[in-house]
């Protein structure tokens, strides 16, 4: 591909979990089936269809790498716009191995924007995917979320109420999360020990530095597939 002709947007297809939440099963819920097709065939049939980016990145479990191409190359027709790659010991560690391959391959600049998405959620629509695109590359990070629709209850001791904040200003978060990856990298790398230890995904690390993440509006059906139940709606959602 021309320099010219490239878009600069990659889709992060975060792969790495192993489904403990789902129970005793002899595979990651990445690759467990709705409606005949494993779940992660499901994302990634709405990233290679989109024409906003110039590839796929898949991070995957190192033992699974190659259960994960052959997915690939079952079920998907654009399998040239799809690559597989090593996952890292923790989310963010994922991430950045996805940066790392972009920078080794000179494809790495200042207006890179990857869209970063779990491979356990299948129902991401062309819009999300659409405005995080846009909202990445104009503010250099966005975070898709819904309003909460239940009362946030905190509790610090896990048996006592500490506080209820106001609904009003409380969202609930999904993926895609989409920044500048250059910029993402820079900071992560400005992070101490400490501060990595507490993240829980990646628009912390730019919460965490006093960075802006701009809102993107996701959807309900957006869901994750973590539990057992979460695949009998994923099932009615489709039929």
């Amino acid at each position: 591909m021309d320099k010219e002709d490239r878009k600069n947007v990659y889709g992060v297809v975060l792969a790495g979990g192993v489904g403990a939440r789902m129970g005793n099963v002899e595979k990651p819920k990445q690759f467990m089936e709705v409606a005949g097709k494993p779940i992660i065939v499901l994302v990634l049939e709405k990233f290679v269809v989109h024409p906003g980016f110039d590839k796929v990145l898949v991070l995957s479990p190192k033992q699974w790498i190659r259960y994960t191409q052959d997915l690939i190359r079952k079920y998907i027709p654009q399998q040239e716009r799809v690559i597989v790659l090593e996952g890292g010991d923790t989310r963010n560690e994922t991430i950045m191995n996805a940066i790392r391959y972009l920078e080794q391959q000179e494809l790495l600049d200042e207006e890179t924007v990857i869209v970063t998405h779990d491979s356990v959620r299948p129902f991401v629509t062309h819009r999300i995917l659409e405005e995080n695109i846009l909202a990445a590359k104009e503010f250099g990070a966005c975070d898709t979320v819904i309003p909460a629709t239940d009362t946030i209850v905190q509790s610090v001791s896990h048996e006592i109420i500490s506080d209820i904040p106001d609904r009003s200003i409380m969202y609930q978060g999904q993926t895609p999360q989409s920044f500048r990856a250059k910029k993402l990298k820079r900071v992560y790398e400005s992070l101490t020990d400490q501060e990595k230890e507490i993240l829980t995904d990646a628009c912390k690390i730019f919460v965490i530095k006093g960075e802006d993440v701009r809102l993107v509006q996701g959807e309900v059906s957006n869901i994750k597939i973590t539990y057992p139940y979460d695949l009998k709606v994923a099932e009615s959602l489709i039929c």
